[in-house]
């Protein structure tokens, strides 16, 4: 991936004898050489990998955002604005009992002509290694995949776009960790675009689509195949859905109303394109179910085949179990 750096820092935050969180700044930025432009590659990419993100924008009085615009207007040199953030970081950070240790990293980059900011704090983990006299040390290391608490900042979209509400992405950390939570307090954000609304939106049309359309059992389940299918390549490749592309490779009704047509004379509130959840656009092509000790899921073209379902006493006959699932069954 081309990626060109402009900025980046690291500062350290750790607990002091009286087990208060400080900031251990570094002087200054870090030299623009292979290793810096490594180290920001490689968490770009992480965070691009990472699933459940979050996405936002600033809210008006955002003392964050001001130091960010100052800084891009060359009012504030990069130094500054990265202590500054350290410091309203580790101020937010120390509200709660977890209090992260961890480096801080604040870098500004372009990637494939897009302006970015990246703000992360990676955990720091000890590992050992053999030296050359085959005695064995510490080291320390960035363990970058671990990564949970980060944002960045698509800089493009925001000085372009001051009415974006997804200029702005997060990780919204582990479950029972209110993570996000103070990452946007600590940016002065808010919570914007949601993509799982915008997931199951697109869903719900899906569905509609084909009812409207009295498309036959196979044609629909082909029709929700291939949305899932797209869903799933722009998950891979990292990109987001672009409601008009996957229109363009979808079947017009038999009207020849497209799908985008179809969504917007229906009213559905579809942005023009969003990052796919796979655990939603999956339920297409699936019926998935879980409770009471009972985990079930099949293919949706099984319904009516293989498997019937009888709402008056909600029972569910399988016909043609699978073999290790039979086994299983014929040995207990």
């Amino acid at each position: 991936m081309s990626l060109h750096l402009s900025n980046v820092i690291l500062h350290q935050l750790s607990k002091n004898d009286q087990d208060e969180l400080v900031v251990n700044f570094r002087a200054e930025s870090l030299a623009n050489d292979a290793s810096s432009e490594n180290l920001v590659a490689e968490l770009h990419r992480v965070f691009n990998s990472k699933a459940g993100k979050g996405f936002g924008a600033f809210k008006s009085d955002s003392d964050f955002q001001i130091w960010l615009q100052e800084f891009r207007k060359n009012e504030r040199s990069f130094n500054d604005f990265s202590q500054d953030s350290a410091n309203r970081l580790k101020e937010e950070l120390a509200k709660y009992p977890f209090a992260d240790e961890g480096i801080l990293v604040i870098a500004e980059y372009q990637a494939l002509a897009t302006d970015y900011l990246f703000i992360a704090l990676l955990p720091s983990n000890q590992s050992l290694k053999v030296t050359e006299g085959l005695d064995i040390s510490a080291t320390d290391y960035l363990d970058i995949n671990k990564m949970d608490i980060a944002a960045r900042i698509d800089l493009s979209s925001y000085e372009t776009d001051k009415e974006s509400n997804r200029y702005l992405a997060y990780i919204k950390g582990r479950v029972g960790r209110k993570v996000a939570d103070f990452f946007l307090d600590f940016l002065q954000a808010e919570v914007g675009l949601d993509t799982k609304q915008q997931n199951q939106v697109l869903m719900q049309a899906v569905q509609d689509f084909c009812s409207d359309s009295k498309l036959e059992k196979d044609e629909a389940t082909n029709y929700k195949k291939q949305v899932y299918d797209y869903c799933n390549e722009q998950i891979k490749a990292g990109e987001e859905v672009q409601v008009q592309e996957l229109s363009g490779e979808l079947p017009a009704s038999s009207d020849g109303t497209s799908f985008l047509d179809y969504t917007k004379e229906q009213g559905y509130e579809l942005e023009e394109s969003f990052p796919a959840d796979r655990s939603t656009m999956r339920k297409l092509t699936k019926y998935v179910g879980a409770g009471g000790g009972l985990n079930v899921s099949f293919d949706s073209l099984l319904l009516g085949e293989r498997i019937f379902y009888d709402p008056e006493t909600d029972t569910l006959t399988i016909k043609g179990t699978p073999p290790n699932l039979r086994d299983q069954l014929t040995r207990n």
